[in-house]
């Protein structure tokens, strides 16, 4: 199987600290996983979750702009339908479609399987 090297976002690491990657066979079942994750997102966008029930899902640049964008939505917005696709094992890149009011917009997240768990290592609603 062919496994990528972990988004770092340019931290450096000693030899012994890095993050190691994670086959999908190994982690949780990632449909329910991004379910939970892009309801979770939806909700702080709404400003009616904390980002900080977050912090241990992503990576921690994705937190700090998750934290930025918390509140800026004036309704939480509900799942449609999801996409996913599996370019590597242990990575997973996810489309989900929500609807705000009369809006249809899309919600972008990759996971990654990194030290046993899924990692949201980039995060954008369209």
């Amino acid at each position: 199987m062919l496994y990528t090297t972990p988004s770092t976002f340019g931290e450096v690491f000693e030899e012994d600290d890095r993050p190691i990657p994670t086959s999908a066979t190994e982690l949780p079942d990632i449909h329910r996983w991004t379910m939970s994750f892009a309801t979770n997102v939806l909700e702080i966008l709404a400003g009616r979750r904390t980002p900080a029930q977050l912090a241990t899902r992503c990576h921690r640049v994705i937190f700090l702009r998750l934290t930025s964008m918390a509140g800026t939505t004036d309704e939480i917005g509900r799942i449609r339908k999801i996409h996913q696709e599996f370019p590597l094992d242990g990575i997973c890149e996810s489309v989900i479609t929500a609807r705000f009011g009369e809006r249809i917009r899309a919600l972008v997240i990759r996971a990654e399987g990194v030290d046993g768990r899924w990692l949201c290592t980039s995060l954008r609603l369209l």
